[in-house]
């Protein structure tokens, strides 16, 4: 077995069906086999996913609810593959993305792999504007595997690959409840493992599906960054102060337009027009357009909001780790 496809999930079981239908259709499907680590859930998902043991070589097991790290850390210990690849629940798996897999592991092996996310076509316009503001590099969002480079590629939990012994020789991941997966790569990274994009192993990736969600989402990003740093000092680029400067700018030049000149309306009004302008040439849609212009405002200015804050708690009041909407993440 070369692959172990390990999936946590918490409370979302219409989710799981959707990935589990898209891992019958891989062309590679004799490679890897499926373990879910149900996290505690009070919506199980083993009644959905039932039909799916004659489809795959799929296994489930459960847990006391610990978070998404413990989860994979559990689904990793009964993994025979040699390389364990995580996915989120929220994922749709095109079906050659194994094919990827292998072909650049045969040219260019790696320790720890990573690929991009996409928006599917059948996403919901709000699910496509959020997909926007996360893979944008007008957002920031380039840094998640995109073409430019605005910061060293660190691989994801929604895609990311690694093999099962460096996996256990770093510990597998760290008991935090957000940025546990960019934590597990730099871990890798300094432990001398070769950390890589596979550009073309991509993921269609569903994220949330309303906007008060996904504020919770980045804003307790936002928070997770300020706990990296500690972690792993000098992984501070300037690029993740850009959702702060942002945060604390963009209101700025409102209330200037008001007391002192109405040219900073125009510059207010910029970054929307920008946003829609790229978004209605990437997505060919008017709707999804206006809507990317909310998501990228929330996107920007949760986790600048979650940053700032995690910066006066852990930074200025040297406080211990912390996160918001512990009980509400979903909601």
């Amino acid at each position: 077995m070369q692959f172990s496809v390990i999936i946590p999930i918490y409370n979302r079981p219409d989710e799981i069906v959707e990935l589990l239908e898209s891992l019958t259709l891989q062309s590679a499907k004799s490679v890897f086999e499926v373990i879910i680590v149900e996290d505690g859930s009070s919506t199980p998902c083993k009644e959905v996913i039932e039909p799916y043991f004659s489809q795959l070589n799929l296994h489930y097991y459960t847990q006391s609810n610990q978070g998404p790290g413990m989860a994979r850390n559990h689904g990793a210990a009964k993994a025979i593959g040699e390389y364990l690849i995580f996915f989120d629940s929220d994922c749709i798996i095109p079906s050659n993305y194994f094919n990827h897999v292998i072909e650049h592991l045969e040219i260019q092996p790696l320790d720890c792999l990573g690929g991009p996310d996409r928006s599917h076509p059948f996403f919901t316009p709000i699910q496509k504007a959020i997909s926007y503001s996360m893979t944008s590099p007008i957002t920031t969002g380039g840094i998640r595997g995109g073409s430019r480079k605005m910061d060293k590629f660190y691989p994801r939990s929604f895609n990311l690959g690694i093999r099962k012994t460096a996996f256990e020789a770093i510990g597998g991941f760290a008991d935090m409840r957000f940025g546990e997966d960019l934590d597990l790569s730099m871990r890798t990274m300094n432990s001398g493992y070769k950390v890589g994009l596979i550009k073309e192993a991509y993921v269609y990736h569903k994220r949330r599906t309303h906007f008060k969600a996904f504020f919770k989402q980045v804003f307790n990003s936002g928070i997770a960054r300020i706990d990296l740093s500690l972690l792993h000092p000098g992984t501070l680029k300037p690029v993740h102060l850009l959702p702060s400067v942002f945060t604390i700018g963009y209101p700025l030049l409102l209330a200037l337009a008001f007391i002192w000149s109405s040219w900073f309306s125009l510059l207010f009004l910029l970054f929307p027009a920008i946003i829609y302008l790229d978004a209605q040439l990437r997505t060919k849609s008017f709707l999804v357009a206006i809507l990317s212009t909310w998501a990228s405002l929330i996107q920007l200015t949760g986790y600048g909001t979650g940053f700032l804050k995690a910066f006066w708690v852990r930074i200025v009041k040297k406080k211990g780790a912390f996160h918001n909407f512990a009980k509400s993440f979903y909601d």
